[in-house]
This record gives C-alpha cells, sequence and structure tokens, in this order.
C-alpha cells in the first residue's frame, strides 16, 4: 500500500536539484565508460553500459529486485534470498550490483537461478524502466545504497522498498542531516528498515525514520555459512598450487598500502617459520598488476595464481589476481588479514574466515561492523595488529601454539551460532513469515 506522506515543496525541489545535476553529469561518467573501455579492457563491457539504462536484463515480472552495491551485500542478500525460496521456490529474483565483483558473486553463489544486472545511473527515466520491466513486486536494498529516485519511482509505482541489514555509519548520518531535504523524504517511501544493530537502529532514529518503518532485526552477516563446495575448493587450490603442507596466511580484500605493511611483517615471519605462505587477495581488480610489482619490490619470491603453476618450496608470496576465490581460500587458510582496515576503508567482512574456523587480524579501521568485529574481538577470535611487528608477533604466536590458534577460530564459529535468527526476524519484518508474498 502506497504511503501517504507528501514531500514539502523544498524536498521537491531537493530531489530536481539532485537529479539536474546527475544530468549535467552523465555525460562524463559515459566518457569515463569510453575510456575504461578502450584503455582497461574490462570484462562485459556490453553488460555495464545496462548502467546507462540501455541491454536491461530482469527476471520475469512479478518476483523480487535485490540491490546490492557488492560482494559483501550480495552475500549477506543470499541468505535472505535462500530462504524465500525454501517456500517458494519458483520465485523469481533480479540481483543489481553497480560493480563486476558484485556481478560476479551473483553468478557464482546462483549460476542460472537468478538474473543479474547493474543498477542504472539514478535519473528517474532509467529507473522507471527497469522497474517497469521487472515489474517486481518488492524492491530490496541489501546495507546501505539509498538512491533518492529508485525509491521516488518505487514509491511513484507503488512497489514496496526496503532496506535490509541497513547500516548507518555515525558519518553517514551526520551527512544524511546536512542534506536532509534530499534524504528525509526517502525514510518516508520506505516500506522498512532493518536495521542490522543498536547503533543502526539509533542513527535511523535520529534521522527522524517511521517509527512504524524502524525495526531492530541484527545482522544476517552473522548467518554466514561456510559453503560445502568452498571446502572442496580450497583442497582443489591446494593441489594446484601444491601448498597443503604448508602454514598459510591469507590476506583478504587486501587495500593500499596494507599490502606493503603484510609483506614486510612476512618478513619477520620467514625468519622463525620458513615454509609459511602469504596469499594476498586484493580487494579490486584493476590493481592487480600493481599489487604484483609491490610484491617484487619486495624481494621476496612470489608467484601469480593466474600463472596456474605450482608454488616451489621456495615461494613465499602468493597473489591471487582472479575473483571468487576468496571463500575457498579463506576455508584453506591458518590465519586470516581481513583488508581495508588498516587502510581507512572501514574494514571488510570479518564473518567470512570466522565462519571457517580461522583466527582472525584486523587493523584499527573496523567501522563498517563494529558490532560484529566487537563481538568477535571480546570471544578472542579478532585481535588488532597495524604495523609489521604487532602482525608477525600474532602470525608467529598463533602458528607456534597450535591449541591457541584453534581456540580463536573456535571462538569465532561460536560467535556465529550464538547470533543466528536475524534472517528470520527481517523475513519477519518484510512480512514474508505471514505467506503475505
Amino acid at each position: 500500500m502506497k504511503s501517504t506522506f507528501t514531500p514539502k515543496a523544498k524536498e521537491n525541489y531537493s530531489l530536481w536539484g539532485y537529479t539536474l545535476l546527475l544530468y549535467i553529469l552523465l555525460p562524463f561518467v559515459f566518457l569515463h565508460f569510453c575510456y575504461q573501455y578502450l584503455m582497461k579492457k574490462p570484462t562485459a563491457p556490453w553488460a555495464r553500459i545496462q548502467r546507462f539504462g540501455v541491454n536491461i536484463r530482469t527476471a520475469k515480472a512479478g518476483g523480487l529486485l535485490f540491490h546490492c552495491v557488492s560482494v559483501g551485500e550480495v552475500v549477506a542478500a543470499a541468505n535472505v534470498i535462500k530462504r524465500i525460496r525454501q517456500f517458494q521456490p519458483e520465485i523469481s529474483v533480479t540481483i543489481t550490483t553497480t560493480t563486476a565483483t558484485g556481478a560476479k558473486q551473483a553468478t557464482d553463489l546462483f549460476n542460472d537461478s537468478i538474473t543479474h544486472c547493474y543498477l542504472p545511473v539514478d535519473i528517474p527515466w532509467m529507473m522507471r524502466r527497469i522497474l517497469k520491466q521487472a515489474a517486481p513486486t518488492h524492491v530490496i536494498i541489501t546495507e546501505v545504497e539509498l538512491w533518492p529516485n529508485m525509491i521516488d519511482q518505487c514509491w511513484r509505482l507503488n512497489i514496496p522498498v526496503s532496506v535490509i541489514n541497513a547500516r548507518m555509519t555515525d558519518s553517514s548520518m551526520r551527512t544524511y542531516t546536512k542534506i536532509s531535504p534530499l534524504f528525509s523524504p526517502m525514510l518516508h517511501k520506505l516500506h522498512k528498515i532493518c536495521a542490522q544493530g543498536e547503533r543502526d537502529y539509533h542513527n535511523y532514529q535520529q534521522l527522524h525514520a517511521p517509527e512504524q518503518t524502524l525495526v531492530l532485526t541484527n545482522n544476517i552477516k552473522f548467518e554466514q555459512p561456510a559453503r560445502p563446495e568452498a571446502y572442496q575448493q580450497a583442497k582443489e587450490f591446494s593441489q594446484t598450487f601444491n601448498i597443503a603442507s604448508r602454514p598459510i596466511i591469507v590476506a583478504g580484500s587486501s587495500h593500499a598500502p596494507e599490502e606493503d605493511i603484510l609483506l614486510k611483517a612476512h618478513k619477520i615471519v620467514l625468519q622463525q617459520i620458513s615454509d609459511a605462505l602469504l596469499i594476498i587477495v586484493p580487494r579490486h581488480p584493476q590493481r592487480f598488476d600493481d599489487v604484483y610489482q609491490i610484491c617484487k619490490s619486495s624481494g621476496l619470491r612470489i608467484l601469480r595464481s593466474s600463472n596456474e603453476k605450482p608454488c616451489d618450496t621456495d615461494t613465499q608470496v602468493l597473489l591471487v589476481d582472479e575473483m571468487g576465490k576468496l571463500q575457498a581460500l579463506y576455508a584453506l587458510a591458518t590465519i586470516a588479514f581481513v583488508g581495508g582496515s588498516i587502510a581507512d576503508r572501514g574494514g571488510h567482512n570479518a564473518l567470512e574466515p570466522a565462519a571457517f574456523e580461522v583466527p582472525i587480524l584486523m587493523g584499527e579501521h573496523r567501522n563498517n561492523n563494529p558490532a560484529i568485529c566487537q563481538v568477535l574481538s571480546d570471544t578472542g577470535a579478532l585481535f588488532e595488529a597495524n604495523t609489521p611487528e604487532q602482525i608477525s608477533q600474532k602470525v608467529m604466536q598463533w602458528l607456534e601454539d597450535g591449541p591457541l590458534r584453534k581456540r580463536a577460530g573456535k571462538a569465532g564459529k561460536q560467535v556465529l551460532q550464538e547470533n543466528s535468527g536475524a534472517v528470520s526476524a527481517t523475513l519477519h519484518a518484510l512480512g514474508f513469515a505471514q505467506g503475505n508474498h
């Protein structure tokens, strides 16, 4: 049922101004797309042109449309999609993303059972086009991406739109407060906001989200299963690269300058544990070549996974320059470092290694998921390390003390088991539990 909310004149003007700005920027966005296509040869360029409202692909009308920014949001949404399909197996699902890594994750998780499309730029006619074609019964946004025109068009077309696992950091709240004429109407056009934690719930309250819309469901990422196929993929990877008997430190979703810090730490570790192998998985594929050069400059002996050559006994670093491998690598890991945490990127998903009973290191920047990281830290599953000395000290301690390392890994798995229930709470809030969809 459509909200009875009526935007004020100031709020309408803000939306029109925002839309005008996008129209002004659109030619430059298209030129950037052309540059990427000509100079960097991205994969599937004719799929990415969907960002401009053409070549749109959606599942059959009458299903669900999930919007996920990238990899982490796709993984979180997958928990909800799979549960819905337990009682509605035939429901059609379209997943939109804005990144190639998110698209790859959606394909890896669902193969052909969902339809993927890149979300168009937030211009009214583009959003209306994808919504008309998909004709979803519900649009579900995962975590953070609130696009004013997308939500406005859903509201005008009487399509319920909800945010699940909703995240609202303190800095985001301050930003949205400054642009409240643009942001506030979105909150009143939403069907439900399912907050992932107390901080997020409180910040949405501070932004005056309607009481009947806002609900605390907790974090669906806590129900991050260790995919059974990941163990088989880990075994195959281990055999391909001849690393089955080696202690492995996996640096997942790394950013600059984390690789340099980890390489310095690894040099210290190698002085005591000469067969230790550092596996680096950069967050963004466009950095693969740069990270390779950083590794070569370190003086350590490095191999690229894309070469598909087995590691020699003297290989010290393996750079995984392929997408879609990280879960399998966490299943293989002895110790995990979760990136974006020394680099000020808020920290990526620490629950992925926890699901495989792997002890975790992170830097100080963990504001993307502070509640998750705090619980993991409190239980002894996650430790902070920011310098090469701190990282190497903890790595050597865990590698030399197997029982200590295993206790840390089991503590992380226990956290996931004790915080289950968020998916059920989310489905209940959205109305699926009552069979309304």
